[in-house]
């Protein structure tokens, strides 16, 4: 089967037709998704999500987008959720320098906040990284955790290597499925693919094919053929692998046989 390592299925784009969209996805292969909080009020939709579906695995964490409303009360939040529920990873956690609006200090300081939790739990993180690799990397070494997963990775091949050197998979998604997107699409085909999960983190990064609209979990299997011929391999390998990957990024999927206690 296939899991889709970063999906966030709690967002209000899915409210209308969430049991569809997860059947359509099933239907095509996809047998898990890794659903990340963004905010603290988040934390609540994705657990009863994962109260509801057993192959939906949460995570939960503050989003660096987030943190300008955030509060230093949702690290304490966040800490009891971490102790209190069965969830898999810390994230979706990190830094964004995309965006000049947000304040680079306070998302450094809830970042750093959230990876020493992490490390407190052993718990592996979700990364999000746009414009910031280096300045993740440089926190990532001041603070180890387990690994886990950079998502959307879009850096290069020397941060790419000091990445899975600290124990990270490389997240790929929409934006492999562009043409035009080559620094990429040279990374998915010539990383290892032990290093390689894929990810739709719909309803956002819509593929080339769906420009425009809303992204959906179904479209993963496409991913994992678009990978496929990047590579010049079976498509089997590539879900095989990818599949073993995002569990070894996840250890405790591996104790999860039913809904987990969240």
């Amino acid at each position: 089967m296939l899991i889709d390592s970063h999906i966030h299925l709690d967002a209000a784009e899915f409210d209308a037709d969430r049991n569809e969209v997860l059947a359509a996805a099933r239907a095509v292969g996809v047998g898990g998704f890794v659903v990340p909080a963004v905010d603290r009020a988040s934390f609540l939709r994705i657990a009863e999500l994962a109260r509801n579906c057993p192959d939906v695995w949460p995570a939960y964490g503050l989003h660096p987008m987030y943190v300008d409303q955030a509060v230093d009360a949702d690290i304490e939040a966040l800490e009891h959720k971490l102790a209190t529920s069965n969830c898999i990873a810390v994230g979706e956690i990190g830094l964004d320098f995309y965006i000049d609006v947000t304040d680079r200090k306070r998302q450094a300081n809830f970042f750093s906040a959230q990876l020493k939790l992490a490390q407190r739990f052993d718990l592996p993180v979700i990364l999000h990284l746009r414009r910031a690799q280096d300045e993740v990397l440089k926190h990532l070494r001041q603070t180890r955790v387990r690994g886990g997963v950079a998502h959307a990775f879009n850096g290069s091949r020397q941060q790419a290597d000091a990445f899975i050197a600290l124990g990270f998979k490389l997240g790929f998604g929409g934006a492999m499925t562009f043409e035009g997107s080559q620094r990429i699409r040279k990374l998915a085909t010539e990383l290892p693919l032990e290093s390689i999960v894929l990810e739709t983190d719909a309803p956002d990064m819509a593929p080339s094919w769906g420009r425009g609209q809303r992204n959906c979990p179904a479209n993963l299997s496409r991913y994992a053929a678009t990978l496929a011929t990047l590579r010049g391999i079976p498509v089997d390998i590539v879900i095989r692998q990818t599949t073993l990957n995002v569990v070894e990024a996840f250890p405790r999927l591996n104790s999860r046989s039913d809904a987990p206690a969240t």
